[in-house]
């Protein structure tokens, strides 16, 4: 299984109530606002995952890198994918300002 990369993913476990219950939450989330797409995958299916989270799962990982772990984060969360947001419209803004070839 491949390490977790763009966009949202949540390391979970089966039977975990609190991973059930941060994935109810990111669902209810997307539909207040856009979300990146989500991928679950399962911690005991991947062992470098296993060995990274172990049992401090659910976590919530964005681009990769960890947003929170056990509850959802709902204001860091916006504000990364805020700052994700900015940083990919500065990025278009200036390949719009550089010179053509």
């Amino acid at each position: 299984m491949p390490e977790p990369g763009t966009g949202l993913t949540l390391v979970h476990r089966r039977d975990c109530q609190l991973c059930d219950e941060m994935l109810a939450e990111l669902t209810a989330l997307a539909r207040q606002l856009p979300l990146p797409p989500l991928e679950v995958v399962d911690v005991d299916a991947d062992l470098r995952l296993k060995r990274r989270h172990g049992l401090d799962v659910p976590v919530l990982l964005l681009d990769g890198l960890v947003v929170c772990r056990h509850r959802l984060d709902r204001k860091e969360l916006t504000r990364l994918l805020a700052a994700r947001a900015g940083s990919a419209d500065a990025g278009a803004a200036m390949l719009s300002r550089a010179p053509r070839q």
